[in-house]
């Protein structure tokens, strides 16, 4: 477990994330940023999440004396097509049919804000995701029951129905999720070393 001499706060107000930091017996606070999650069309997706991602735990940085402030941003990509949260349950339904019985990326980055010395660190994890063909009846039962509302890509793959879509997936399962957590565990633990707050050894 990582123990550090700073708090820790996550800039997201996402369960998912929260649920995944929880279970690597992280300690921390909740206080979400309210940065616009706008897509810069001129830039990669992989430079699209991590300078989300970045300014997220810039700006809620801005705001504390002292702690490491963890950001993440997480968008899915389908030829070129970049996948966000959906806007409405027709949209909804519209990325649910453009991922149907297809293959798509779904990229997460985070990044780390040290709120004292303005210090970051910026990384980004990939991984392919396949869907079945899904029924017209099968999407609009699933945009109905509200979940994939909150969602990059309009579906979970955890804790929740649209984990039967995915026929299988190549790369970190916990970047579908929405947190990279095994580069983000010896990220951390890296960055907390450089700067002096890691309390025992990891």
């Amino acid at each position: 477990m990582i123990k550090t001499t700073v708090p820790i706060i996550l800039a997201s107000q996402s369960p998912r994330r929260a649920h995944l930091l929880s279970q690597i017996g992280l300690t921390f606070s909740i206080q979400p940023s309210n940065v616009h999650e706008e897509i810069d069309p001129a830039a990669t997706s992989e430079e699209n999440v991590k300078r989300l991602s970045l300014h997220k735990a810039q700006q809620v940085a801005e705001t504390v004396h002292e702690g490491i402030v963890i950001g993440s941003d997480t968008i899915v990509v389908i030829e070129d097509m970049v996948l966000g949260k959906p806007e409405s349950g027709e949209n909804a339904k519209e990325m649910l049919r453009s991922l149907s019985g297809r293959t798509h990326t779904v990229f997460t980055g985070f990044a780390l804000v040290d709120a004292h010395s303005k210090k970051s660190y910026i990384d980004v994890e990939k991984t392919n995701v396949t869907f079945r063909e899904l029924s017209e009846i099968e999407i609009a039962e699933y945009v109905a029951s509200g979940s994939p509302m909150d969602k990059a890509g309009a579906y979970g793959i955890q804790d929740d129905f649209g984990a039967v879509f995915v026929e299988r997936i190549a790369g970190d399962y916990n970047t579908v999720v929405g947190f990279p957590l095994a580069k983000f565990y010896l990220a951390l633990i890296s960055f907390a070393r450089k700067l002096g707050y890691l309390k025992g050894s990891v």
